[in-house]
């Protein structure tokens, strides 16, 4: 890829100035064990209320998982109820917090969170902007099916700020390997 940024873009084939051409030395690499989680802002309930990565994952053994969107089937029949009613065994393996990341308004995600009982079992967190999405190259375009950018599903065990174990679904949305029962054999 190096070599291509020394090419003007107009001189290039129409295959590869497509959206997977990058100029940088290094292209996105999804987040792996041992990394370190961006500092960024979610919204929990409301736009005003702002939840910092750093603050929120910075200490303590968490789990993270993330959907596509609230209120679609497979997140609210079983991939949110699955890590909800898994609450206690997760905290028995010592899991002090369990944070759900979408990428949908703050509203929504408490609406869902509600809807689910989830209440002071999970955290549900927006991303508007997919901005931590992004940043650890989960972001999926969904625009098709779910009108934009979206995350692929995940799930990930985080301690003290680092990445200690991270699944995600293969076809980006299935419901296999990021499933509450699959994290706690990761415990």
């Amino acid at each position: 890829m190096q070599g291509l940024r020394h090419f003007a873009i107009s001189t290039l084939p129409r295959a590869v100035t497509g959206r997977y051409l990058s100029t940088t030395a290094a292209l996105n690499m999804p987040i792996k064990e041992g990394d370190k989680l961006p500092e960024v802002d979610l919204f929990e309930g409301n736009p005003h209320n702002k939840v910092n990565t750093k603050d929120l994952f910075g200490k303590g053994k968490i789990v993270i998982f993330a959907v596509p969107g609230a209120f679609t089937p497979t997140c609210s029949e079983t991939h949110a109820p699955g890590f909800i009613k898994n609450i206690p065994d997760l905290k028995k393996k010592g899991v002090t917090a369990v944070v759900c990341i979408a990428v949908n308004d703050p509203f929504v995600m408490d609406a869902w969170g509600k809807s689910l009982g989830a209440d002071t079992k999970v955290r549900m967190l927006a991303d508007t902007a997919a901005t931590f999405t992004k940043k650890i190259d989960m972001a999926v375009d969904l625009t098709e099916i779910l009108g934009g950018v979206r995350s692929r599903r995940y799930a990930m065990v985080v301690e003290n700020g680092v990445v200690k174990a991270v699944k995600a679904e293969p076809d980006n949305i299935g419901h296999t390997c990021s499933a509450a029962s699959e994290v706690l054999k990761l415990l």
